[in-house]
């Protein structure tokens, strides 16, 4: 099950489970782009695979208890739950000038969708075999840029949310629901290219590396599989080393 499944992370991770022939549950608020990936995975039909789709804002809890009940009984129950929705908020804008309102869109939508989204699965994924939770956060939940605070510390709130759960849901059945976010930095998707003004000509000339949304999707396949059982509570950062360096100038 993938909420924000309609562009960049969520496709991409919609695309990579597909390969693997997964029955896969989409979830999107935007009807229109959600049924072009619903068809595009329809014609790629791997064997074994099934895919369903469900128009869901991830901020309201009736759509949310909704979509994933009408997802669990379509598919058969829900082994694995990725969390991609997620919005930037006010970007490149002053604290002072950020409106209680939209402080609270960019946390009702980053941090209060993953929970809506769990708490609804959560029966479901208590019955299945190695259930995991894969929530993508960002490396601005590790460092910061200005303009930029609700988003890191909704991020930041992210990476701790799935800390608290992975200990929470430890002793579930079949020995525990692992819970792991995942922390890229800059993504080709059509979000970042809105934010950074790189609709026209995207990130080809970057100075900077910038990774594809069908990178970070082998990630979360990484932190859903068996492969990775001893992950759990983890927030994976890929940042090619970024974080890693020096500031100071020697």
């Amino acid at each position: 099950m993938i909420s924000g499944a309609a562009s960049g992370i969520g496709r991409a991770t919609a695309r990579a489970f597909a390969a693997e022939g997964a029955h896969i549950a989409l979830l999107d608020r935007d009807a229109e782009a959600l049924a072009a990936v619903h068809a595009e995975l329809r014609a790629e039909q791997h064997e074994g695979g099934r895919v369903a789709s469900f128009v869901c804002d991830v901020t309201n809890e009736t759509d949310v208890a909704s979509a994933v009940t009408a997802a669990a009984r379509s598919l058969g129950g829900v082994d694995h739950v990725v969390s991609c929705a997620g919005i930037s908020g006010p970007f490149g804008v002053e604290l002072e000038q950020i409106s209680l309102a939209a402080w609270n869109s960019v946390f009702a939508v980053n941090v209060g969708g993953a929970f809506l989204l769990v708490r609804a699965a959560l029966p479901w994924l208590r019955s299945a075999d190695a259930a995991t939770i894969v929530f993508l956060a960002s490396d601005s939940a590790v460092v910061a840029a200005p303009g930029m605070v609700p988003y890191c510390a909704s991020k930041g709130a992210l990476v701790q949310l799935a800390k608290a759960l992975a200990v929470e849901l430890a002793t579930e059945h079949g020995g525990g629901i692992r819970v792991n976010a995942l922390c890229p930095s800059i993504v080709d998707t059509p979000l970042s290219r809105e934010d950074l003004g790189l609709q026209e000509q995207g990130f080809g000339g970057a100075d900077y590396p910038v990774q594809s949304a069908a990178e970070v999707a082998n990630h979360v396949l990484y932190l859903s599989s068996p492969v990775s059982r001893p992950v759990n509570g983890v927030a994976m950062l890929s940042d090619f080393g970024y974080a890693a360096r020096s500031s100071f100038p020697a």
